[in-house]
């Protein structure tokens, strides 16, 4: 048996395991799941997820006949604000809990958000590593050229968080509104470094090394999740939020590099 196979076999019985619950069961972080899952189910997720979720979406539609996963990857604080203006999506999936903290304090949550990964910086570099850079001070040297994102996105607050932690100051040459772009400048050779998460630069490994940092530790963030309160299809976000806690698509996430909530 493949090993998706044995995947989505397990996805099921979990399936069934929470369905057995009851309609009666815990709303947060999803709750129970009623009845059979069909149908559309959107999922607003933060860019550093594409290859995760994209993965996993594909066994949650294999773990449920007749289910479709349509995914919308951007920067957390863009998918909260597309979110509170009535965007139709049935799960948010954040890269910080600041930013789920705007769509639950606007209301559009259902449910209590969860936990379920979390994820630390590197910076990435291109093969070869031209520039030298070995750390954080580095990237304050005359003539690096830096990316990293913008202050409002979470891998933005958490390079600013590293960076004070190290005592290093330094100017951007762009800020870019997700980690993919920040990413993308340092694989088009635009940039010498970029401060991206750990998963962004092994997914890339082809183009980019990632160079760890200690100061790293000071700002790792934690990914909640939670299905929306107008969620066109309840039962499949319900469904969703179990299917990404559950062993099957916490392998996945491990195999990226995210760690453990």
């Amino acid at each position: 048996m493949s090993v998706r196979a044995v995947r989505t076999a397990v996805a099921v019985l979990v399936t069934l395991v929470v369905a057995g619950c009851g309609a009666g069961g815990d709303r947060a972080s999803g709750g129970a799941v009623d009845g059979p899952v069909t149908g559309t189910v959107t999922v607003f997720a933060a860019a550093s997820l594409t290859e995760s979720f994209t993965r996993i979406g594909k066994d949650f539609e294999a773990a449920h006949p007749g289910s479709t996963v349509t995914l919308n990857f951007a920067g957390s604080s863009a998918l909260a604000n597309q979110i509170n203006q009535g965007a139709p999506a049935d799960v948010f999936a954040s890269a910080a809990p600041t930013t789920m903290t705007t769509v639950t304090e606007a209301g559009s949550a259902d449910g209590t958000p969860s936990i379920f990964a979390r994820n630390q910086l590197v910076i990435a570099v291109p093969r070869g590593n031209p520039a030298g850079v070995t750390g954080l001070v580095d990237l304050s040297r005359s003539g690096v050229k830096v990316a990293l994102c913008a202050n409002q996105v979470p891998c933005g607050a958490a390079a600013r968080t590293a960076l004070d932690a190290a005592g290093v100051a330094l100017t951007p040459v762009t800020l870019e509104q997700d980690v993919k772009g920040a990413l993308a400048k340092v694989k088009l050779g635009e940039v010498d470094a970029a401060l991206v998460y750990r998963t962004d630069a092994r997914a890339a490994s082809a183009d980019v090394t990632g160079v760890e940092f200690p100061e790293s530790t000071r700002a790792v963030n934690d990914y909640p999740i939670v299905a929306l309160r107008d969620a066109p299809n309840p039962a499949g976000a319900r469904a969703f939020v179990a299917y990404v806690r559950s062993a099957p698509a916490q392998e996945i996430l491990a195999e990226a590099g995210f760690q453990a909530p």
